[in-house]
């Protein structure tokens, strides 16, 4: 393929511009919490977008228009349950966490937020919660490379060892240079990136289609079926789909962005910036699947690529009926998808590796500029293991990345959720709701025989664990519930 392919140009300059961003993040990255959380400076806008970015991957652009267009809307279920999770996500955890973790020794990451809020001088608490946060994550980041490099195969004919490390590369570099902010920024414009894209695509389809009576006779006419919301489902199946919204309580990569915020006051208007931009990306995302039923119906011509694999129907779509320029710009929007959660993935990691082991346990007296370059080196290390994952598309490792969701959702989702909005909460308790919730995740997908989605019953028995072990245990010290009422009181004031 020749370099005056527009696709392959718009390509380049998306990847100069991130790596660019990364280059004035770093003049702006002075120590491990400027490295971690951007120094707790992000306005409303870009945690806003940065936590909408950082939650949807490549399956908004890829999987889910997939999804609708082969089976058609009774799989915006899921939609919907995330609409719902991350707006009460929003609502009761944000603000709280952005609060709380300041108060409590002022924590950069989840493990160091847990051992600061229950006072766990015995650092097991910090080392399971890191462990759990190392082993989901780069796991997931190995998806992320994976999809990155089918993205650059198939878009460019590379080979899947080249395109692997083309898709890696740019993510990694921007994220090892400028840290939390860079991926921040990043993030901004990669969100706004896909809301384009999934705001254009529908409506060029529909009218490439003959305009919207005609779209919906057409998709009417492939079969009725595709309007129905209950086809091929079940009551437990709907639940399912929905239970995915509990999964945001516990994504630490999402809660980062609620941890940067510059105030609690940024907190309200970026909740409503996020929602909005949420709910039109996942409408134009079930539009694209749906609208692609009429248009390929009518051109069955151009359907043979989709028919092989009904996730590439945004792909074959922008390149069909789009300028090749504004081709590559929306393709791009799936290589923003992938890049953004990537990005936040390896960093979460890195953090991890950094301030929880490293510096809890080796090098306490640390300087900063020592933690930062540790930071990156580690980075570099997960994306070196992620990338081997990778290396074998077909490894059956791959396959535990279902996991992931479900697994953060149910060890951390309670623990969160209830450490933000109880005074009584425990370390027994955290310490309890975290094993209970990653151990019910694995049995449940593995030996239950109820098709019921494994966060569900995960949540549930980790917030009862929490519970019964908080209760029964010894009450938190008088220092821990001041300092949650000291948190209480600064939210309420702040808000």
């Amino acid at each position: 393929m020749g370099v005056s392919n527009p696709t392959l140009i718009t390509f380049v300059i998306y990847i100069v511009v991130m790596v660019l961003i990364g280059l004035m993040a770093y003049r702006s990255t002075n120590n491990l919490s400027d490295y971690i959380l951007g120094g707790r400076s992000l306005g409303s806008v870009v945690t806003a977008l940065s936590a909408g970015a950082s939650d949807m991957s490549g399956w908004l652009l890829m999987g889910l228009p997939g999804a609708i267009y082969l089976s058609g809307l009774s799989e915006s279920w899921i939609a919907i349950g995330l609409i719902i999770g991350a707006y009460l996500n929003w609502l009761f955890v944000a603000g709280r966490l952005r609060v709380q973790t300041e108060h409590c020794g002022d924590a950069l990451t989840l493990p160091d937020y847990f051992a600061s809020r229950f006072e766990d001088k015995s650092g097991l608490l910090r080392i399971i919660s890191a462990v759990v946060i190392l082993l989901f994550f780069t796991i997931y980041c190995a998806s992320g490379i994976v999809a990155g490099a089918r993205l650059f195969e198939s878009t460019f004919g590379m080979d899947y060892q080249t395109a692997l490390w083309a898709g890696a590369a740019a993510t990694i570099a921007y994220t090892f240079v400028g840290g939390f902010l860079a991926v921040s920024w990043t993030d901004t414009v990669q969100a706004t990136l896909m809301i384009f894209a999934l705001i254009l695509t529908p409506i060029v389809v529909m009218l490439a289609t003959g305009g919207v009576d005609t779209t919906f006779l057409a998709i009417e006419a492939k079969d009725p079926a595709h309007f129905d919301m209950l086809r091929n489902t079940s009551f437990i199946g709907i639940v399912s789909l929905m239970g995915w919204g509990l999964g945001y309580f516990g994504q630490p990569h999402i809660l980062a962005r609620f941890m940067a915020a510059d105030s609690v006051k940024s907190i309200a208007k970026a909740r409503r910036i996020s929602m909005a931009w949420m709910i039109l990306c996942l409408g134009g995302t079930v539009a694209v699947g749906f609208f692609g039923i009429a248009y390929f119906a009518a051109h069955p011509e151009h359907a043979g690529a989709v028919t092989e694999n009904h996730e590439r129907v945004f792909i074959e779509l922008a390149k069909i009926l789009f300028n090749p320029w504004i081709a590559g710009v929306l393709l791009s929007a799936i290589l923003a998808a992938v890049m953004s959660t990537l990005s936040c993935q390896l960093l979460v990691c890195s953090s991890a590796l950094t301030e929880d082991f490293y510096k809890a346990f080796l090098r306490k007296g640390a300087g900063q500029r020592e933690l930062v370059w540790v930071g990156r080196a580690m980075v570099l290390a997960v994306a070196v293991v992620a990338i081997v994952l990778a290396a074998n598309p077909e490894n059956r490792v791959l396959g535990l990345v279902s996991y992931a969701w479900a697994g953060f959702g149910a060890a951390f989702g309670p623990v969160v959720l209830l450490s933000v909005l109880w005074k009584g909460m425990t370390r027994n308790g955290a310490l309890a709701g975290i094993v209970t919730g990653a151990v019910t995740v694995v049995l449940w997908k593995n030996f239950s025989p109820i098709e019921l989605y494994e966060i569900i019953p995960g949540f549930m028995f980790a917030a009862l664990a929490i519970w019964l072990v908080s209760v029964l245990g010894q009450r938190p010290s008088g220092a821990i519930q001041a300092r949650f009422e000291a948190s209480r009181a600064a939210y309420h004031a702040g808000k």
